[in-house]
């Protein structure tokens, strides 16, 4: 297996995985009415982003689209009470994500399991062939700067304080927030909210990175082209995000992610894979 080969495929997993329709985000707002019933969509949309913060699991489903690099889908149960944990199932579809894991002999699919201090992802038999039988990857959110940055950073303060309601912070956070009306999310009725959000901006709002990272990561934003993202959600009539989609524009192509919420309060258990049957992400490369 070629340095190159790792590289790619392992780097490309971190920013895959990541993107599950995850997303930091704090509780806010107060109680009351539902969804349709509430006349202003701010008021709204703060009760939402209680409810569903509060409800401390679901399951997730969902396809994501990242240029030329990733197009997946995924789908698993997530909980949120204290960091993040829980399992998802990932199918790369296409993009160089998924050529690399074809030139490797994988079909395609890998299993990852969130702790609260790192995430794992199971790449399959014909990865554990050239890693000496590990079929896991480690990666530790404490390693993830030293991979990727500030980006690494960003993400790393995202996987350990998320909930799934990040498009409903964005709106709220963007100060572009428009009620489109009631529509219907997979038998469910919902109302759709619609916004544009400045991306560097609202990291800057929801981080805990310092100035110098947070600016280091604007410019890593701007190098890959994206300056802002359209962002709608669908909220039931129990104020819980049922439908996320954001989308975007990066140099390399569409950034793309729609992702559906449902059985919230579902159990989500997961444990660290055994310590013999997983490698260290950092470690891979230093081999290689």
């Amino acid at each position: 297996m070629s340095t190159s080969t790792v590289r790619n495929t392992c780097t490309a997993v971190v920013a895959a995985v990541a993107l599950t329709g995850i997303a930091a985000c704090g509780s806010g707002g107060s109680g009351g009415g539902g969804a349709a019933e509430v006349a202003n969509p701010i008021a709204a949309l703060r009760l939402a982003q209680q409810k569903t913060s509060g409800a401390k699991s679901a399951k997730v489903e969902g396809t994501t689209v990242m240029g030329s690099a990733v197009s997946m889908k995924q789908s698993g149960v997530m909980a949120w009470s204290n960091g993040v944990t829980g399992t998802m199932d990932i199918t790369y579809t296409a993009g160089s994500m998924a050529d690399s894991m074809k030139q490797m002999g994988s079909d395609g699919t890998a299993k990852a399991r969130y702790l609260h201090d790192a995430y794992y992802v199971n790449m399959g038999d014909a990865f554990a062939k050239q890693t000496g039988g590990k079929h896991w990857i480690e990666y530790r959110y404490a390693d993830l700067s030293k991979i990727m940055g500030a980006s690494g950073d960003a993400m790393k303060d995202q996987m350990q304080n998320t909930t799934p309601d990040q498009g409903v912070k964005s709106l709220l956070a963007s100060g572009d927030v428009k009620k489109v009306g009631a529509e219907d999310v997979r038998g469910v009725s919902a109302t759709h909210y619609s916004g544009t959000v400045d991306v560097a901006r609202l990291t800057a709002k929801n981080s805990s990175l310092s100035a110098e990272k947070l600016d280091e990561l604007k410019a890593q934003l701007e190098k890959s082209g994206i300056t802002t993202e359209q962002v709608d959600i669908w909220v039931d009539k129990d104020n819980l995000l049922v439908k996320k989609v954001e989308r975007g524009q990066m140099k390399t192509g569409e950034l793309n992610s729609t992702v559906y919420y449902s059985d919230y309060g579902t159990s989500a258990p997961a444990e660290a894979p055994p310590a013999g049957d997983t490698v260290d992400f950092t470690q891979l490369i230093k081999k290689q």
